[in-house]
């Protein structure tokens, strides 16, 4: 699962000095925005947004959903995975209507694509889900207001919660992206009174990346589980270290031993394969009595769980959660089913 393990590499001087004599953009003028003024602040100080934004480009790889959500189509977004049209998903389709498709960028691991991002004279950059370094927030703050990732989180740490709720302060739609938010959070608790099983129950997100790879407390998946009323293994982030996420030893295989264990794989049947031919994890109680939940990637199910925006969310509790709830019914006989 390579593609939420890599944070975006520090620019090359060259590609610094190449877009440093880009022309700043002009921000559109119209009286119904000269009176918008919004302040954000992040991992690089703050940002003032001066006019309402028309001409967005997410740097970052999710804030797309939020935009579209509020009904806003940026004009270019990053891609991450999946391979959809302007980098949208389909849970997130329909809220495109008939504008045009965003245009594609793509971090190949040197960073944003500068030139082609101020070709498209941007009056607002988004940031919030990345790992943009201070050097790739200057260059980009050249081109247009650019707002980065938070310095409360780790890198491509921000929860669903917050990147909706910033993207509403960024494009002045506050109540509109507040609203947003308390829809799916009362879902949430919808399903949690449905399935007060959940409650006390540990649950862990995992993938068989070089090994055995598993997503901390900062990720937004492990934050999905903890919204459902799951609880994390206790000493999870101090066996990972201050990251979203890390590969475990063989020694700390204990920390798969959950009540709910979700496996993010690319092959169903050779991961599955290769987990019943481990001697140790075979061993665990997790193993034993079928408590698995397998989500395999590059399937719409399988990107949806790695997304996790305000869009994307009711789209995995539909699939996710009777699998879930078949894992910790209590019953080892009951089958928790293959991805679709």
């Amino acid at each position: 699962m390579t593609r939420a393990l890599y944070a975006l590499a520090a620019l090359t001087l060259a590609l610094v000095t190449g877009c440093g004599s880009t022309t700043t953009p002009q921000a559109p003028v119209a009286a119904a925005s000269s009176a918008f003024s919004a302040t954000l602040t992040h991992k690089y100080g703050s940002t003032t947004i001066s006019a309402k934004p028309k001409r967005i480009v997410t740097v970052g790889l999710v804030e797309q959903d939020a935009l579209l959500a509020l009904g806003i189509v940026p004009v270019a977004t990053t891609e991450w995975f999946g391979g959809y049209p302007g980098a949208i998903g389909p849970w997130a389709k329909t809220k495109l209507g008939s504008a045009p498709v965003p245009q594609v960028l793509k971090d190949t691991g040197s960073g944003p694509q500068m030139e082609k991002i101020a070709a498209l004279r941007p009056d607002l950059i988004l940031a919030l889900y990345s790992g943009l370094t201070q050097e790739q927030y200057t260059t980009l703050s050249k081109i247009a207001p650019t707002v980065a990732q938070p310095k409360e989180h780790i890198d491509y740490g921000i929860s669903w919660q917050e990147v909706t709720k910033q993207v509403g302060v960024a494009v002045g739609e506050v109540a509109k992206a507040d609203a947003l938010v308390k829809q799916v959070e009362d879902r949430f608790a919808a399903v949690q009174k449905e399935h007060p099983e959940f409650a006390g129950q540990t649950a862990l997100m995992a993938t068989v990346y070089e090994g055995y790879f598993v997503f901390g407390s900062q990720d937004p998946r492990s934050r999905l589980l903890a919204s459902l009323g799951f609880k994390l293994p206790a000493d999870l982030d101090k066996a990972i270290g201050d990251k979203f996420g890390a590969n475990i030893s063989r020694e700390r295989l204990d920390l798969l031993d959950t009540g709910a264990l979700i496996w993010s794989v690319t092959n169903v049947d050779k991961d599955t394969a290769a987990l019943r031919g481990d001697s140790v994890y075979k061993g665990l109680k997790v193993a034993k009595e079928g408590r698995e939940v397998f989500v395999k990637e590059s399937t719409d199910d399988g990107n949806a769980v790695s997304f996790i925006t305000v869009l994307s969310l009711p789209y995995v509790l539909d699939a996710l959660v009777p699998r879930l709830a078949a894992a910790v019914d209590g019953n080892p006989a009951t089958e928790v089913g293959l991805p679709s």
